[in-house]
């Protein structure tokens, strides 16, 4: 008897990123807006990464599990509001490589590819945030990418093909240069092995504190010191090798309208920072976007919410132009009262703005 034809395999869907990106790109001024959870604190914070329990103490606990921290990831991709997942190698090796969770998933899976010494933020030690940022990088794309080392990796199509390179430059010529050649080394690699990035500068970690320099002898205008090394350093950068799309502070509405404008195929993007109210985070997003941002990557923001996937559901109604941001605070609260679930501040107190720090160790 003739045997059935096998039935091809289904096609993975396609990613909402590269969707978004490629229509952002060929016209700035659609309502496009890319959103990322940074679910990668385990690469700083330690054993308080997962976020804190109902009721528990910051410096203290009790503390989320990592089993914990991986349910809340598999909750927020099955729901499929945000556009890149970042998560630090291990996570990514659990849940991208051995799991699966993003084949039949639009979301895209991303991996911090370094980490320098200002995000090394072990309880109790402190002294690495006041010290300018030295390069480093635990592991490596072959590892991000499948899981092992070159030669070693299983064949097939490797489960992520993008990372995040993190840069910190403190206005010291030798430091600074040190850090730019790591990202040179990893930029001609990733480049080389078919790996995509996107680019995160810092504020500087440690201005004033440099040896030998003067602790006034600091830029006057930092979010120009920033937007301007940003354009410095990708000008010698060809297409091939450059990031995808950029990660930094919100630089205020008239920096960031300057950046976004200067040149339109790099795409800007804002971190979130520290936790801060409600309204700090939808209004973020909310001020980044009319000033020309077209991403957003929110860790500590969404990780410390009472509950992630609602947050990030109004998150994304902000972002895409759906609800005004105090609007969506109002929305939250009515979705937490629903959900019999405590508030961490009243409505009011959580509707206030405040400013929130722009950098792990802030």
């Amino acid at each position: 008897m003739p045997t059935k034809p096998s039935r091809p395999a289904a096609a993975s869907p396609a990613k909402s990123l590269d969707e978004k990106l490629a229509r952002i790109i060929a016209d700035p001024s659609c309502s496009d807006f890319i959103l990322a959870d940074a679910k990668d604190p385990d690469m700083a914070f330690g054993l308080a990464a997962p976020g804190l329990k109902p009721g528990g103490d910051p410096k203290r606990g009790p503390y989320r599990t990592l089993s914990e921290f991986h349910e809340a990831i598999r909750e927020i991709v099955a729901e499929g509001l945000v556009d890149i997942m970042l998560m630090s190698g291990s996570t990514s090796e659990k849940l991208a490589i051995d799991e699966g969770i993003f084949r039949d998933s639009r979301v895209t899976p991303a991996v911090r590819m370094n980490d320098t010494s200002d995000i090394w933020l072990a309880t109790g030690s402190g002294g690495y945030t006041k010290q300018p940022a030295l390069p480093f990088a635990t592991t490596t794309i072959q590892q991000a990418r499948s899981g092992h080392v070159a030669g070693c990796e299983p064949q097939g199509p490797h489960a992520v093909d993008l990372g995040l390179f993190s840069v910190t430059l403190n206005d010291d010529a030798g430091l600074d240069r040190a850090m730019l050649e790591a990202y040179r080394s990893f930029r001609i690699e990733a480049e080389q092995e078919g790996f995509r990035h996107f680019l995160e500068v810092f504020f500087p970690n440690a201005l004033g504190k440099v040896p030998g320099k003067a602790a006034d002898d600091r830029p006057a205008d930092i979010a120009r010191f920033l937007a301007d090394h940003v354009v410095r350093m990708l000008a010698g950068v060809p297409r091939a090798g450059r990031p995808i799309f950029l990660k930094i502070p919100y630089l205020g509405p008239e920096v960031t309208e300057m950046l976004a404008a200067y040149d339109p195929s790099v795409v800007v993007g804002i971190l979130g920072g520290g936790a801060g109210t409600t309204h700090d985070a939808f209004g973020l997003v909310a001020d980044a976007k009319a000033h020309g941002a077209r991403v957003a990557l929110f860790g500590r923001k969404i990780n410390a919410a009472e509950h992630q996937t609602a947050f990030v559901r109004l998150l994304r109604a902000v972002a895409d132009g759906g609800l005004a941001a105090d609007e969506a605070v109002k929305a939250y609260h009515g979705e937490l009262m629903k959900l019999g679930i405590t508030p961490h501040r009243s409505l009011g107190d959580d509707l206030a703005r405040s400013d929130t720090a722009s950098a792990y160790g802030g």
